[in-house]
């Protein structure tokens, strides 16, 4: 859910202007979740980071993870430098995510969702987590 009814002016983060909030928070973190003033959707603390380049990304982002959950045969949870060590030869990136910091990229019978964004924001590469969806990954309802 999307609340842009208390717009708040920052200008102690990187792009001074007008930030909206992303709906209330679901679980306890120490960040919010922010649109930024380009129509990106991030995190922020001290600092931001724009996961996807457009809210539009950010919601195609949650709806891949959903259905793949429910399509793939097995799906496969990595962090930290199993993230790094991840060969992404072959593979597309998934261009409706408009990912900037979380990425979802697509091959042959699988889709890859990495997310750095805590990673970042954290200044803590351990925070990377990858999700491999493998098995029954049809690409024609990417």
């Amino acid at each position: 859910m999307l609340c842009a009814d208390t717009p708040e002016w920052e200008n102690d983060l990187p792009e001074p202007g007008w930030w909206f909030e992303a709906g209330p928070q679901r679980t306890a973190v120490p960040y919010s979740f922010l649109i930024g003033p380009d129509g990106s959707f991030g995190i922020a603390m001290d600092s931001w980071v724009p996961l996807h380049a457009r809210i539009e990304g950010w919601v195609e982002s949650l709806a891949l993870a959903q259905s793949a959950e429910h399509i793939a045969e097995t799906v496969t949870k990595l962090s930290g430098d199993a993230v790094t060590a991840l060969d992404l030869s072959g593979m597309r990136p998934v261009p409706g995510t408009a990912g900037i910091v979380d990425t979802w990229w697509h091959g042959a019978g699988s889709l890859i969702a990495i997310c750095n964004g805590e990673a970042k924001l954290f200044g803590r590469p351990d925070y990377r987590v990858a999700r491999v969806y493998s098995g029954n990954i049809d690409m024609e309802w990417l």
